[in-house]
């Protein structure tokens, strides 16, 4: 292992994992009014509800792959039964459809940031770092899928790539396994690392603010807003009684 693979694949994964997790500290200690996506939606609607849950919906579905291909063995596919070669198919086709989701919706909204003047005014210089970061991130993941695993001759990165990751959290990272990937998977993984460590002093951070008390809140008793005449007196069996009097 050389200084270079050592600081590359060993110290900036850990730096990243340990600024992620203090800096989201920090955060919610010092700007927690900051603590939000800070929505443009009343700047431009019509964009955003196209491009919004396509972008989200779409990197839900390309997590759950990258769970599924990374931190989960290939022995254990292996072992339950599914062949490589379905993996390898199944895989393929998923993470090609939620890699053009996913693309499609960031490009929608980025057109709007660019080319939306009230949208491009709220933005800040951290907001464009955050999103050339997800460009790259978004760009070397689609390439491997469609050039490798779909028109090429497919790639294990299971037994490499995957294998690596999940000995970072054994503290046991198996450099060179990493160190001899196809540059464009050493791209990708690089990108990841860069985009945990700024992911605290972005927006981002509004993906650990689910409301789950919606769940369990009061109910909210919505009235119409167009006007009802009161009910007579006596229709509902009740009547106009002086005031003082028994019943």
């Amino acid at each position: 292992m050389s200084t270079w693979e050592l600081w590359w694949w060993v110290i900036l994964p850990y730096l990243a994992l340990a600024t992620f997790v203090v800096g989201h500290v920090w955060r919610w200690q010092h700007d927690k009014f900051g603590w939000t996506s800070r929505s443009t939606q009343l700047q431009e609607r019509r964009l955003l509800k196209w491009g919004a849950p396509l972008f989200h919906y779409a990197t839900f579905a390309a997590i759950f792959g990258h769970v599924l291909g990374i931190l989960i063995p290939a022995s254990f596919t292996r072992w339950i039964g599914i062949p490589d070669e379905v993996y390898h198919a199944f895989s393929g086709t998923a993470g090609f459809i939620a890699a053009i989701g996913v693309l499609a919706g960031v490009l929608v909204l980025a057109f709007r940031r660019l080319f939306v003047p009230r949208v491009r005014a709220t933005t800040s210089p951290v907001d464009w770092v955050a999103l050339i970061l997800l460009g790259i991130i978004i760009v070397t993941g689609i390439a491997p899928t469609v050039w490798v695993t779909m028109l090429g001759d497919g790639y294990h990165y299971r037994d490499t790539v995957a294998v690596w990751f999940r000995g970072l959290f054994a503290a046991d990272p198996a450099v060179e396994a990493i160190a001899g990937a196809p540059l464009i998977y050493r791209v990708h993984a690089t990108s990841a690392w860069f985009i945990l460590a700024a992911w605290p002093f972005t927006r981002l951070v509004h993906a650990w603010s689910y409301p789950l008390w919606y769940m369990w809140r009061p109910y909210i008793v919505y009235r119409s807003r167009k006007p009802i005449s009161p009910t007579e007196p006596g229709t509902s069996g009740r009547r106009w009684r002086r005031i003082g009097a028994r019943y």
